[in-house]
């Protein structure tokens, strides 16, 4: 995700607050505040697995 990396930029090497680049980016300051803590290069979100309304037809629309 590149929009990690743009924060980082801006709060290190661009010397920017935490309010200026929740602003620039849209995102809220403690989001902001949470991405530069993170230890990670990325945040990672999980999707959880749902069965979709169509499984009960799958074999039917395939033979379609």
């Amino acid at each position: 995700m590149e929009l990690l990396s743009v924060i980082r930029r801006w709060r290190h090497r661009d010397d920017l607050s935490i309010r200026e680049i929740s602003r620039r980016s849209g995102l809220s300051r403690n989001t902001v505040r949470k991405y530069l803590r993170a230890d990670r290069l990325e945040p990672q979100f999980l999707v959880p697995d749902r069965p979709s309304k169509l499984d009960p037809y799958a074999d039917k629309l395939s033979a379609m």
